[in-house]
């Protein structure tokens, strides 16, 4: 059971969300307590020790960040309740941070409880909220890859392929290292983009600085030593971006 805290500074809001886990998660979520703005979430967090925090990022008197950065306890998982434009999206996407868009939809919510682990090291908690402070006005440099054994923190720019098997993507990094993570390439693809990452393939997502040659047939060789083919309905996106500017 996880003792659950939800912050969130419309009333209606907060009700909703209560009604709704109650609904798909009552074996699993018990609501302990509630705050509506900064002063609150932290005290409330702090006081309670929550095992789940359910965060909306605007707050009466500050942001859920602010909490974030005030609180001392931080043993916790956390998904943010969000209504933010797709660029603050793929922030907490980079940084393994779940996360809910409003109005929550149930089907996802149930998603979001059904990814969450047995416990949360306080160390990776730390981790992600740093990371994402610090690319909250920018795209990150850096991607947290959740793993079973640990959080991984790894430079884009040393990615040089990622492949799809089902539900899991491995990332294949530049000093031959691979990470095996449980989401699938669609994911990704949202995160590395355009003008470095390209998704040539069904399987394949690819760092395009990584690119030793491609034929005209549509086979890519990358510097890791891999062939890649090129689907037909990419082959004319991907040869205008390899054309010299």
């Amino acid at each position: 059971m996880y003792r659950t805290i939800i912050i969130e500074d419309e009333y209606h809001l907060r009700e909703a969300l209560s009604i709704l886990l109650e609904m798909v998660a009552p074996e699993k979520i018990q609501v302990i307590g509630y705050a509506e703005n900064t002063e609150e979430a932290v005290r409330i967090i702090d006081r309670l020790k929550p095992d789940l925090v359910f965060m909306d990022i605007m707050l009466q008197r500050g942001t859920g960040f602010d909490v974030l950065q005030q609180i001392s306890y931080k043993e916790f998982q956390l998904i943010f309740t969000t209504a933010y434009e797709e660029h603050a999206i793929r922030a907490f996407k980079f940084n393994a941070l779940d996360y809910l868009l409003k109005p929550i939809d149930t089907e996802e919510l149930q998603e979001a409880i059904g990814r969450l682990p047995e416990s949360q090291p306080a160390a990776s908690l730390q981790t992600q909220i740093q990371e994402l402070s610090a690319g909250y006005n920018k795209m990150p440099d850096r991607i947290i890859l959740p793993t079973q054994e640990a959080m991984h923190v790894v430079k884009v720019d040393q990615i040089v392929r990622c492949e799809t098997s089902g539900s899991y993507t491995t990332f294949m990094l530049v000093d031959g290292k691979k990470i095996i993570v449980s989401k699938p390439l669609k994911h990704y693809e949202e995160i590395l983009v355009l003008p470095h990452f390209m998704r040539i393939h069904q399987s394949h997502l690819i760092n395009l600085q990584y690119v030793l040659s491609y034929s005209r047939e549509g086979i890519v060789q990358m510097q890791d030593k891999t062939s890649i083919p090129i689907s037909r309905a990419n082959k004319e996106a991907f040869f205008k971006q390899m054309k010299p500017s």
